[in-house]
């Protein structure tokens, strides 16, 4: 999928939402556990539930990994779900991977061939060498931990080196690389002071943000300081979506919470559009 036909299905949509599935055994209904595959049956229902309220869905690889191959199959039968079921949809691998060179180039034959995913999250500590055999791969997006929303982010991302924050440098030095504009950022909603700054860099990229609703970032605060003229961003929300009941009524309950924020995304792109 390239930049464009995710902006026409934002558009399309009145939505930026990515949901997150992260799928615990724990957490999810207990009928459900009786079930063949419980992991994917709960993905599937909320997909078929929320799938017109959203633009991508972000399987987190951890909550499939967790479970050794039972996991990795039940990522792999979501993915092929949503790819044959609901193309229109952006695909997002949250795995977090990085490496040097031929084990990053492993990882992106992984998830963009064998997987099919439309984009993967990578983590540039290692810089150039381990981001760019993603970058290779065409109408594939990297989306590269820029500025996180987890309470770490501050140990190392926000240190003041030769007078500028680690994180920009970060960013400064990624749009040097070999096919740079198949970027995207992680930027953390509750970090939305800091998407002004942010926009300088990549004025233009779009941003994963993570961490409204149950991590307490504002969505209005995000766009209003990181929303360019494509919209630009993907808002991703899990645990408010889909663990909003736990009973039988979960997909149902889940689609409310998606449908809420859908209409508030909705109402900032109308005024948007307007400006």
């Amino acid at each position: 999928m390239t930049t464009q036909q995710l902006h026409e299905q934002i558009l399309q949509k009145k939505s930026f939402l990515c949901v997150g599935l992260d799928p615990d055994l724990t957490k999810i209904p207990q009928h459900l556990l009786e079930t063949e595959d419980p992991i994917f049956e709960f993905n599937k229902a909320i997909i078929d539930a929320t799938h017109n309220l959203t633009v991508g869905y972000k399987p987190n690889t951890a909550f499939f990994e967790a479970y050794g191959i039972k996991g990795w199959m039940s990522l792999q039968k979501t993915i092929n779900y949503i790819n044959e079921n609901y193309p229109d949809i952006f695909t997002i691998a949250d795995a977090k991977r990085g490496d040097i060179g031929n084990t990053s180039s492993m990882y992106a034959k992984a998830f963009f061939e064998d997987l099919n995913f439309d984009s993967v999250t990578v983590a540039p500590y290692m810089g150039k060498d381990s981001v760019e055999p993603f970058l290779a791969f065409e109408n594939k997006h990297t989306i590269m931990l820029a500025l996180t929303s987890n309470e770490g982010a501050f140990d190392f991302q926000t240190l003041n080196t030769n007078g500028k924050e680690l994180y920009k440098q970060v960013l400064e030095t990624s749009k040097t690389w070999k096919n740079s504009e198949n970027l995207m950022y992680v930027v953390g909603a509750t970090k939305a002071e800091y998407f002004t700054e942010i926009r300088k860099i990549v004025p233009d990229s779009f941003l994963l943000v993570p961490g409204i609703g149950a991590q307490g970032g504002s969505l209005s605060e995000v766009c209003k300081y990181g929303m360019n003229d494509m919209v630009g961003l993907l808002v991703n929300s899990a645990r408010a979506i889909i663990y909003a009941s736990k009973g039988t009524d979960f997909a149902e309950k889940a689609r409310e919470e998606a449908l809420k924020v859908q209409q508030e995304m909705a109402e900032i792109i109308g005024l948007k559009l307007q400006v």
